[in-house]
Order: C-alpha cells, then structure tokens, then sequence
C-alpha cells in the first residue's frame, strides 16, 4: 500500500509539512484546491519533500483549459523530477459559472475529452508531432516549436480524476490512470456502484484493474483523548451534512435506502435561517455517520484503514498530520505491510 498525506491549508506552513511528511516515511503529499492555487502549493513542496511523490487531489479541472492545465502539471513534473500526479475534479456547476466563470455542460462527456485532450498535448510535446486535437468542448491545434516546453523525464504525469457518481468513475476508469474516492463514500456504494461502474469503464478503454489506481481514506475519527476524538466527531458529522446536502451525492444515499435523508438535507442547506448548518448535522445520526467514517484510536488507525480499505485500494490518503509523530511513522508501516491488495 502507497500512503500519502496532504498539505496544509496555509502556503506557509508547506515547507514545514513536507519535511515532515518526508521524514515520517509517507510516499507522497498532496494539495486540494480550496484557499490557494493547488500548482503554487506543489511547487513549494517539491523543493522540499525529495523522493516523494506530489500533485494536486485536486485541482478543478473546468476553471483551466486543457492547455492551461497541461502546462501546470507539465512544469511541476519536470520540476519533481517525474514525481507529480494531476488529480483533477468537475466541481458543481454553480461555482464553474459563478465562482470562476466558466462553462459547464455535460460534466461527464467534458471530463472525458478533457483528459485525452491533455495527453495528446503531452504526447505532442514529448514527439514532436503536430498538434490536432479537436474535440466538442475543446480544439487545440496550434504548437509551434517556441511554446513547447522542454521535456527531460520519461513519462507524462498520471491523470487522476475524483469521482462519486458512476458515470464519472466509467469514464476514470476507461481513460484516466487514477481514481480518487470522495470522502462522501460508503464501503456499500463502492461495492454496489463503482466497482460495476470501474470494471465497465476498464473494459471500454481495453484495460485491466492493474492499469487503474484507486486511492482511498475519507474521513477518519481520531484523538489521543476523549475530548479530542468527540470533537473531531463532531466535525465530521457536520461533514457528512454538508456534502450529503448535495442533489448529486444522491446515489450514495439511494445504496442505503436514505435518499430522502439527502432531500432534506438539501432543503434545509438552501433555507436562509441562520440555524441550517446545525439542524443539518443534527440529521446525521451515530449510525449514518459511521458509514462514512473509520473511527479508530491513534494506534489502531492503520489496521481499521486496512479493514475498510485494503482489499480494494491501491493508495491510502491519511488527513493532515496531527498528533505524535511516532504514531503516525507507525500507521504508515503498517498501511504498507499489511496492504497488497493483489495478494488479498
């Protein structure tokens, strides 16, 4: 088992993270597009985390072009030396048009034709052959020799895609190299939804499972105290709220049954009273919040990881560190002992 770990939100606590992540033992760390540019946090890790691996999980992949996006994740794998890898999400269509105003239709089509546009940039660069891409969404058929960059490493950086519902994870499946599974995720969804959804893309694009990693973890309930573990409880729950409220995360409460649970939470998260937030996350009960969540004691969060995880994961993503640094060195060791899922 790979195991990874994320940046901080602040840029200027990257440095530090990094040295730490590296000096811990995790293989690779990775940045989130929610306060900062996620490109400008990799490129800041990549000087300090030597050998590790890097990229964004993700980066929203409809507020760039093709292009625009190639360049970045070009440029961050000849800085890394080979070591970055793009994970790219759709985002929902309101902050697409009103936050970075840009178009959204057919997310699924789009994301499609997206990530071939990207390789064939990349194999264009990497040939020196003529560039003609032309797509529904997108055209890119103009390169001349000034604006290609120059390439040292020996391969393209893999493209992963964050996914939740099925058509998206067909699509992964079929011409991505990577999924990353939401924190909005059930081990029953995955077994009813994607993994059906996984093997039908992987045989559409002519692949197998081996040429396919899925990265999972989601949300985890830790704490070195009673205190510390009902806190983040608690944090977690209102999570689960949050991201259930959304009409597209329906599918997952449709695998248990509960698809009026995510009605009423979208309801109320469209309502105007200031109380929302809290009378959401008080629908979250113990019961559907443990769906969600591996809830573990420091020392055993390695072997629930696995329990929940490893007979299907290729890479595990672990939450921003916390805690005691020993403890953590720990989990990652036996994350990666215990963790091959081609000998489960």
């Amino acid at each position: 088992m790979i195991v990874d770990t994320s940046f901080p939100a602040d840029l200027s606590e990257i440095k530090d993270a990094s040295i730490l992540a590296n000096e811990l033992g995790f293989d690779g760390i990775f940045a989130a597009e929610v306060k900062s540019d996620p490109f400008v946090a990799s490129a800041v890790a990549s000087q300090h985390a030597p050998g590790m691996d890097l990229g964004t999980k993700i980066a929203v992949a409809f507020a760039r072009t093709p292009m625009t996006t190639a360049y970045a994740a070009h440029g961050l794998n000849e800085l890394s030396g080979g070591r970055f890898h793009l994970g790219l999400g759709t985002q929902v269509r309101a902050h697409i048009t009103r936050r970075f105003s840009m178009p959204w239709s057919q997310p699924t089509v789009r994301m499609r034709e997206y990530v071939v546009a990207m390789k064939e940039i990349w194999e264009s660069w990497r040939t020196n052959e003529p560039l003609a891409f032309k797509g529904e969404f997108y055209e890119h058929s103009l390169m001349t020799e000034y604006f290609v960059p120059e390439t040292r490493t020996q391969s393209a950086p893999p493209v992963w895609l964050a996914s939740v519902g099925p058509r998206l994870t067909e699509v992964a499946a079929e011409v991505a190299d990577g999924i990353v599974l939401h924190g909005f995720w059930t081990r029953e969804y995955m077994d009813k939804v994607m993994m059906p959804a996984i093997d039908r893309g992987l045989e559409k694009g002519g692949r197998t499972r081996d040429d396919l990693a899925i990265t999972g973890g989601g949300f985890l309930i830790t704490g070195a105290t009673a205190e510390e573990l009902a806190k983040k409880r608690e944090l977690i729950r209102y999570q689960v709220a949050f991201y259930g409220s959304t009409p597209s995360y329906r599918p997952v409460w449709e695998a248990h049954d509960m698809g009026e649970l995510g009605d009423r939470l979208h309801t109320l998260s469209i309502e105007k009273s200031a109380d929302r937030w809290q009378r959401m996350t008080s629908l979250i009960s113990d019961e559907v919040l443990d769906l969600f969540a591996v809830t573990a004691e420091p020392a055993n969060v390695g072997t629930a990881l696995l329990e929940r995880h490893g007979d299907y994961a290729d890479r595990i993503s672990i939450p921003a560190l916390v805690g005691d640094p020993d403890v953590w060195s720990k989990t990652i060791a036996t994350l990666r002992a215990g963790g091959d899922r081609t000998a489960q």
